[in-house]
C-alpha cells in the first residue's frame, strides 16, 4: 500500500468507527440521550441547591464585601442597586423548563425554547454587569482595589482579604 492512500484509509476507519458508536447509543430520548453524558450526574447536584441557601451565603459576602468597603453615605445608593441586582429572583427554579414539557417538542422547538431562556439570562446579567460598573465607578481608588480583590471568585485560589 503506498504512504499517499494511508490517510483516506485512516479517515475512513475512523468515520466507520463513529458510525458505530451512534448505532450503539440509546433511541429513546433523542437529544435528550445525546446529551446526557457526564451532564446527568454534573447538573443534579446544582438543580437541587437550596436557593435560600445559595442566597444566604450571598448576602454574607455582600455584608462582608460592604464592610470592607467602608462605604460612605453618598456610596449607600448605588450599593443598594447593585445588591439588588444580584438578588436571586424568587422563581429561579420555576424558569428552568419542565423537562417533560421539553421531551414533547421537537427539536427546533426545544432550541428555540433554550435561546429564549438564555435571552433571559444574558439580560439578567447584562443588568447585573451594568450595576457593578455604576457602583464601581463611585468608589475610591482604594475602595476599588478591595472590591477588585474580593468581588469576582478566584477559581481555587484563596481570596485575598485587604
Amino acid at each position: 500500500m503506498t504512504s499517499r492512500f494511508k490517510p483516506t484509509l485512516l479517515a475512513g476507519l475512523l468515520a466507520l468507527s463513529g458510525v458505530a458508536a451512534l448505532a450503539q447509543m440509546p433511541s429513546s430520548g433523542g437529544h435528550a440521550a445525546m446529551m446526557a453524558g457526564p451532564a446527568d450526574g454534573m447538573h443534579e447536584g446544582m438543580s437541587h441547591r437550596d436557593p435560600a441557601r445559595m442566597q444566604a451565603r450571598m448576602d454574607k459576602h455582600a455584608a462582608e464585601l460592604k464592610a470592607r468597603l467602608k462605604l460612605t453615605p453618598a456610596q449607600e445608593g448605588t450599593w443598594t442597586t447593585l445588591v439588588a441586582a444580584h438578588k436571586m429572583p424568587a422563581d429561579m427554579m420555576a424558569k428552568r423548563p419542565d423537562p417533560a414539557a421539553m421531551e414533547k417538542l421537537s427539536t427546533p422547538e426545544r432550541l428555540e425554547r433554550m435561546k429564549a431562556l438564555r435571552r433571559q439570562h444574558m439580560t439578567a446579567m447584562d443588568q447585573r454587569d451594568e450595576a457593578t460598573k455604576v457602583f464601581y465607578a463611585t468608589l475610591t481608588p482604594e475602595q476599588q482595589k478591595v472590591f477588585d480583590a474580593s468581588a469576582m471568585p478566584h477559581h481555587g485560589r484563596p481570596k485575598a482579604k485587604p
